[in-house]
């Protein structure tokens, strides 16, 4: 077997884990800064433009040994060696894992070479207006129809860098809602529009539903030969993509070792490259391979996808917390919780272990969240107050982008004071009120950066790919498969094939059947 596969649970390190959690499971722990003066300063992690603050966290220098014993003993560095080098890690579709070496300078693949190369010319030509629409007019609109990897990443990183972005206008198309591609359509004029269709395999039913629909649409207006100069296509299947008549060159190559979850990085982010140009396209690229060599290379205590993996485990697998929270404070970090939503809940939520057995602890935190200081006006009275114990990573930057400094101090108090209220709560204090009684004690992680540069939100991607990957490889799971959606997509083509010949009878399980003959009842 490619990685090491033992029941995390039976290792001496789980077992000693389990003993210490017993002895402060129940500790108060606002006073450790009063104790250990230094906390503050040994609890965190330095690099580059990141500043990693987990000493809010209920963990004990004891805390933090034993579970680097756990990522020892369960040989984390041999997994993270083999998936760089190719090893076929993602063992149950015998693919390696290889996302990192679509951003790796050092030892470039020739084929990521020359799709980067590629995208760099196209995007280059759309965006100086050298490509041009059927009647001759320069693009101004550009539409990513995808679903999955092949939409979340490229949105969440459009708007994330949109400080960053030209004149073009993007949209963005991947729910197979009718009425919704319908609203899409209303502003767009096909003489000006470019879309870019992403599918590896070129059948995922809602992309292709959708591509196909909008070329009806855009046949209204223009010709057959005029799909070359405002359709794309990013896909695996080259030929399902002439099929639709896209030419072999308007076709960007992806590889199969690229898992669809992690493939912004990839012919994926074409729209990105469109969007803010292939040099800050680029630079978050740089940004996400430096990531990837201190995961790569750094001491474990030091390394920042560990510290926050271990941690995250500790309190899933122990406090036995099912969900943890992501808070950005930045505006244009608005899609980044479903973008880690899929990432990390679409890996991790598995619950047969790399031998093929049944699991019988805790795998896949939930992922949820919003952006800062709307959640506090929000689902921070839960944080606070609740009942549930809700790890939060708190995120948010020094400096602002457009300057204006009155409402970033504001906004950037709020951050610091959140984290502090989260942890302090009024322990020690003569609180008469019971409605007022804030218990305290609730774990957050700090990640302040400097800037939102795309360097620095390829590094902060990439972070949390290294993270998920470390909980994969302790919880003994394989992270890169998705058979759970499958299995939806299998189940819906049948209940499709019911309502397209009105026939409900055929579905098996009668609650369906029943939901569908009310649905084509009111069809009629």
């Amino acid at each position: 077997m490619s990685l090491h596969s033992v029941n995390p649970t039976k290792t001496e390190s789980w077992i000693a884990l389990e003993k210490h959690f017993q002895e402060i499971k129940e500790q108060q722990m606002q006073d450790v800064f009063e104790k250990d003066a230094n906390r503050a300063i040994r609890f965190k992690i330095e690099w580059q433009d990141f500043y990693i603050d987990y000493s809010k966290n209920r963990i004990t220098d004891e805390t933090l040994s034993l579970l680097l014993k756990l990522a020892e003993e369960l040989k984390l560095k041999e997994a993270i060696g083999k998936q760089f080098s190719g090893k076929k890690i993602n063992q149950t579709e015998d693919r390696a894992v290889l996302h990192t070496a679509l951003r790796d300078f050092e030892h470039m693949k020739p084929e990521v070479k020359d799709t980067l190369q590629k995208m760099q010319h196209f995007s280059g030509e759309v965006i100086s207006g050298a490509h041009k629409g059927f009647t001759g007019k320069a693009i101004t609109d550009l539409v990513n129809i995808g679903i999955g990897g092949s939409h979340l990443g490229p949105e969440m990183v459009a708007e994330a860098l949109l400080f960053y972005k030209n004149h073009l206008k993007t949209h963005f198309i991947a729910n197979i809602d009718g009425d919704g591609v319908a609203e899409k359509l209303k502003n767009l004029n096909p003489e000006t529009t470019l879309f870019i269709i992403v599918s590896k395999s070129f059948t995922t039913q809602e992309t292709i539903a959708n591509a196909s629909f909008i070329k009806d649409w855009f046949l209204e207006k223009g010709s057959d030969e005029d799909i070359q100069k405002h359709f794309v296509a990013v896909s695996a299947n080259v030929e399902g993509a002439k099929d639709f008549g896209i030419s072999e060159e308007n076709i960007f190559p992806m590889q199969d070792w690229v898992g669809g979850r992690f493939s912004l990085w990839s012919s994926v982010g074409l729209s990105i490259c469109c969007a803010i140009g292939f040099k800050n396209f680029e630079a978050m690229l740089k940004g996400a391979f430096e990531m990837d060599n201190h995961f790569k290379n750094e001491n474990f205590d030091e390394n920042i996808p560990v510290k926050l993996a271990l941690i995250s485990i500790w309190y899933n697998n122990f406090f036995q917390a099912e969900s943890e929270s992501v808070v950005a404070y930045s505006q244009y970090l608005n899609k980044l919780v479903p973008y880690l939503q899929q990432a990390v809940m679409e890996s991790n939520g598995k619950s047969v272990d790399r031998n093929g057995e049944r699991i019988n602890y805790q795998t896949g935190t939930i992922v949820w969240g919003n952006v800062g200081s709307n959640s506090q006006h929000a689902f921070f009275q839960h944080l606070h107050q609740g009942t549930k114990l809700i790890p939060t990573d708190f995120i948010g930057f020094s400096e602002s982008l457009h300057g204006n400094v009155k409402n970033d101090n504001i906004l950037m108090a709020n951050f610091f004071a959140q984290t502090e209220a989260l942890w302090e709560g009024t322990y020690n204090k003569n609180v008469e009120n019971p409605f007022k009684y804030f218990d305290g004690n609730k774990p957050t992680n700090t990640i302040l950066i400097k800037r939102l540069t795309p360097k620095n939100l390829g590094s902060l991607i990439a972070m949390y790919e290294h993270k998920l990957f470390v909980q994969g490889i302790i919880w003994n799971i394989f992270s890169y498969d998705q058979w759970g959606v499958e299995l939806g997509k299998t189940v819906a083509e049948e209940t499709l094939s019911a309502i397209d010949n009105k026939k409900p009878a055929k579905i098996g399980n009668p609650s369906t059947a029943n939901l569908l003959r009310f649905f084509l009842k009111n069809q009629q």
